[in-house]
């Protein structure tokens, strides 16, 4: 990997926990970051906008691009379908920027598999499945028994955290979103400061020759 080439953040925890808060901070605090938006056969909640926070697309068009390959991961999550578009990283990538992924366990897995080496994974956790609980009963947007059906998922994919480099409790959201973005700086000082350090420090010794 070249200090060019972008990274993947991928940040992903139980719906409730604080992923897609935490995410849009990082992408408020770095120009250089950009969000992967999904494409889901979800219907769009109050105040979501098509093409900014999802691609919205019927069930014929999602199983289409699945036909053609077109995802980099793609799964079923509370009985709606969501993907990423693997052009899409690929490009972005590959023009030196950064992609900020709101994704549950299942896409954190396929998009580490096919990127192993651009993947900075973070696992958001809840502090107690009590709290975890209250956060989906506040959402207005939900029915009670998706608010249940999302709180039994939440135990199962706790387990994805096995999976990822780096995991912060979210019990206070500022300093959640501290410990993110110091993860974030740390990989990036590694990918950029320090390979241009190394080079400039080889080209120094090959003149004193």
């Amino acid at each position: 990997m070249t200090s060019e080439r972008g990274i993947l953040v991928v940040i992903s925890s139980p719906s409730g926990a604080g992923k897609t808060t935490l995410a849009r901070r990082l992408l408020a605090d770095f120009d250089r970051i950009e969000f992967s938006v999904s494409y889901t056969t979800r219907k769009p909640r109050p105040k979501e906008i098509d093409g900014r926070d999802y691609n919205f697309v019927d069930e014929a068009k999602f199983q289409a691009m699945v036909d053609n390959g077109e995802f980099a991961e793609h799964a079923y999550v509370h009985g709606n379908r969501y993907g990423t578009s693997r052009k899409a990283v690929e490009q972005a990538l590959t023009g030196g920027r950064d992609v900020v992924f709101d994704v549950d366990g299942q896409g954190g897995r396929a998009l580490v598999a096919q990127f192993p080496d651009d993947a900075l994974m973070v696992f958001i956790l809840p502090p107690s499945l009590d709290t975890l609980a209250r956060r989906l009963e506040g959402r207005a947007s939900d029915a009670p028994d998706v608010i249940q059906r999302r709180l039994a998922a939440a135990i199962k994919e706790l387990a994805y955290h096995r999976e990822y480099q780096h995991r912060v409790i979210n019990d206070d959201l500022d300093r959640a979103y501290e410990l993110l973005r110091a993860i974030y700086l740390a990989r990036k000082n590694d990918e950029d400061a320090n390979y241009a350090f190394a080079e400039s420090l080889i080209a120094a010794g090959s003149n004193s020759d």
